[in-house]
């Protein structure tokens, strides 16, 4: 049966014309799946990592900084519709600071990059089958983005969704689109190998590929960077950040004990009963911030070497095929994380950066800082916090849905002054406010407009 269903789900990818390499990579995690394989990192296997190169004590001669951000292509994850902000569409496109959406901002940046340093510097997005319409027919305004001989973006796979009861590539005839999902952005790799660009980018002179989630303004390119990973010599490195209390949640890179390999391990990576161990940023000093720098050589040769399947870690992300159905059928979206290619790489390194590379936008409690003044964005269109500390905000359920907030906080307040800012209830913000220390802003038990003028104290 387990086998019979294999061979259903890999007809179903061929007839949906996704590339054989992809088709492999499924084969190979939908066995792991089905043998039980949990990938969990215990802490007794790992060692924390404590002390990574600083990116503050970096050292690069700018003639060699520009000349490795010339052999660089800078690749955004663009796959995400944004559905927990109540988005349909690419999340790329959510306005982020004066009419510009964050595919604005990182041409942008780009664009700028390439005037400084007087090189190409490709942009590519991967995209989904889900954003792909969307984010191209936003960059056609840009004429001058394409680098001569590539493309703007290319298509992650598509793999079916797997009956959690069955094994079987379950079926949804009320919209046969949902019976498919991305398989994580780990695919990334195998992405750029079967799309044909990775061997592109290597026939017209680049080596190295800056990699970071497209929700993320802070990555933008960075020349020391670049030049610091040419000269490290690496197939493949990471960049983290100090953990604070705020970032228990995410994943952290550890030393894997049994052969001295960087590894990273995610929340679904760690047993319940050493979450302990996990969210302790005391023992785990750094975050994985996601941006990934990595050596297209190397890649090419791994994939050369063994073929489609780079072997990363598997994530079994449960859900139901419906997401906005929680009745709709069970079912398992085989995944694999981005990062944790860097177990793949023997020689991987990691670098340690400020927190100005590590702006996420995961709701609309980001969105509000990045719109606030706690943010300038210069002529590079780089994101720059104005404050030594980010305030901490808070907003609530009736501002989770993009729709609400847009309604909700017309007028942006002033949070330079502020700590924190918690707001219980649909409160609207309409009027200037300035926010100082730390504010809570209690239920009114019915509508009402944040008063204008300055609330809290220092």
């Amino acid at each position: 049966m387990a086998q019979t269903a294999l061979d259903w789900a890999q007809a179903k990818m061929r007839d949906r014309g996704v590339a054989p390499g992809a088709i492999d990579s499924f084969a190979h995690y939908f066995e792991l799946a089905r043998s039980g394989a949990t990938g969990i990192i215990a802490e007794a296997s790992i060692e924390p990592l404590t002390a990574p190169e600083s990116l503050a004590g970096v050292q690069i001669d700018p003639d060699a900084a520009r000349q490795a951000l010339a052999q660089t292509v800078m690749i955004k994850l663009n796959g995400g519709l944004g559905t927990s902000m109540g988005l349909d569409r690419a999340k790329s496109l959510l306005s982020v600071r004066d009419g510009k959406n964050f595919l604005d901002l990182q041409v942008a940046q780009v664009l700028h990059a390439r005037r400084a340093h007087g090189v190409r510097l490709p942009l590519l997005f991967m995209n989904s089958f889900r954003t792909r319409d969307d984010t191209l027919a936003h960059l056609a305004r840009y004429g001058d983005l394409a680098v001569e001989g590539l493309p703007l973006d290319f298509v992650q796979n598509a793999i079916p969704k797997i009956d959690a009861q069955t094994f079987e590539p379950v079926a949804w005839p009320d919209d046969p689109e949902l019976e498919w999902c991305p398989p994580g952005h780990g695919d990334i790799y195998v992405a750029l190998e079967a799309s044909g660009i990775l061997e592109d980018l290597l026939d017209k002179g680049f080596r190295y590929a800056s990699l970071a989630n497209g929700d993320n303004l802070g990555a933008g390119p960075n020349a020391t960077l670049a030049g610091w990973f040419a000269a490290s010599g690496a197939p493949y490195a990471a960049e983290v950040c100090v953990r604070t209390p705020n970032d228990r949640k995410g994943g952290h890179l550890a030393v894997r004990r049994s052969d001295g390999q960087l590894i990273l391990r995610d929340t679904a990576q760690t047993a319940p009963d050493e979450m302990d161990f996990f969210t302790d940023e005391h023992r785990h000093p750094y975050f994985h911030a996601n941006n990934l720098w990595l050596d297209l050589r190397a890649l090419a040769d791994r994939f050369a070497r063994h073929g489609a399947v780079l072997g990363l870690p598997l994530i079994v992300n449960r859900k139901t095929v419906d997401p906005a159905d929680p009745t709709s059928t069970p079912v398992l979206q085989l995944e694999t994380a981005m990062g944790a290619a860097i177990e793949v790489f023997p020689g991987a390194r990691a670098i340690a950066v400020g927190r100005d590379r590590f702006l996420p936008v995961k709701g609309t409690n980001e969105l509000l800082l990045l719109r606030s003044d706690v943010f300038d964005f210069g002529p590079d269109a780089v994101p720059r916090a104005t404050v030594p500390d980010q305030p901490r905000v808070d907003l609530g359920a009736p501002y989770r849905l993009v729709d609400d907030f847009e309604r909700l906080v017309p007028v942006v307040p002033s949070l330079r002054q502020a700590r924190s800012l918690t707001v219980r209830g649909a409160w609207t913000f309409d009027q200037p406010v300035t926010i100082v220390g730390d504010v809570t802003i209690p239920e009114a038990g019915a509508p009402a407009s944040v008063p204008g003028g300055v609330l809290g104290d220092a």
